[in-house]
């Protein structure tokens, strides 16, 4: 195989990974949105990259529209801080800083961080590869359970 070919396979291999994944984070708000729908919730679903770029989005009818930033700023602190502590959710987050001493607390609010429950870490082989929010039923729980339903129904197919 000739160097260009092998460069040219490489891209088509890279694109096609690249639109795996862009479906699956499509088909994760998808299904987030559509199973909070079912128990009566309307809400907003973001994914994030771990750099914090929204990779997909969609606003369920009729969600609040400040959940629309609510669900990045779960999905954006779970993908951008929850690595380094191995945390896979904003609720791990939230439940160790009510555990910390005022002193270990940040006292200024970083920008688009949140510590409401709903946000997961999207992982693959114990790596966070991006940030899952959801934002808009009538608590973080119930957020959160959309979020876990969609990820349930495709962790087979993540690699």
């Amino acid at each position: 195989m000739s160097r260009i070919s092998a460069v040219l396979a490489g891209l088509a291999l890279a694109c096609a990974s690249g639109f795996v994944a862009a479906a699956l984070a499509n088909e994760l708000v998808g299904d987030a949105v559509a199973i909070c729908a079912k128990n009566g919730y309307k809400v907003v679903a973001v994914i994030v990259d771990t750099d914090g770029v929204r990779q997909a989005f969609l606003r369920g009818d009729g969600a609040p529209i400040h959940s629309v930033d609510n669900a990045y700023y779960k999905a954006y602190s779970i993908a951008s801080l929850g690595s380094a502590r191995k945390e896979e959710s904003t609720k791990q987050m939230a439940d160790r800083m009510a555990k910390a001493a005022p002193s270990t607390v940040p006292q200024t609010q970083l920008p688009n961080v949140t510590y409401a429950q709903g946000g997961l870490a999207i992982m693959v082989n114990g790596a966070t590869i991006g940030g899952f929010g959801v934002s808009g039923a009538p608590g973080g729980n119930f957020d959160e359970e959309c979020a876990r339903g969609a990820l349930a129904k495709i962790k087979d197919r993540m690699k």
